[in-house]
């Protein structure tokens, strides 16, 4: 699993007709801080998350693995929104 910051959304209207009714958002992997340290990727939603949420997200084979995206060509899934983080015992990231 990666920590990762939703920066956006996107919408294909022409696309596998197993991701039609699918939010896709793009996202961009963090440190455990939410500071962006990769290059934005697109990711399927499902959990409700939008723009500014720290999520969660499984790749490759494990991104196929929950009820909506099983047997879709997907590479990225958002699987938790992230309400709070602590490293070596200190809150780093709490979401407001």
């Amino acid at each position: 699993m990666k920590i990762a910051l939703v920066i956006g959304s996107t919408i294909s209207t022409i696309k596998d007709e197993n991701l039609n009714g699918r939010k896709l958002l793009i996202v961009r992997e963090t440190d455990t801080s939410g500071k962006p340290n990769g290059a934005p990727f697109v990711a399927v939603d499902t959990v409700s998350a939008g723009a500014g949420d720290l999520v969660l997200v499984v790749e490759g084979s494990s991104a196929r693995y929950t009820r909506i995206t099983q047997n879709s060509p997907v590479d990225a899934t958002i699987v938790g929104v992230i309400d709070s983080l602590e490293e070596s015992g200190k809150v780093v990231f709490r979401k407001s």
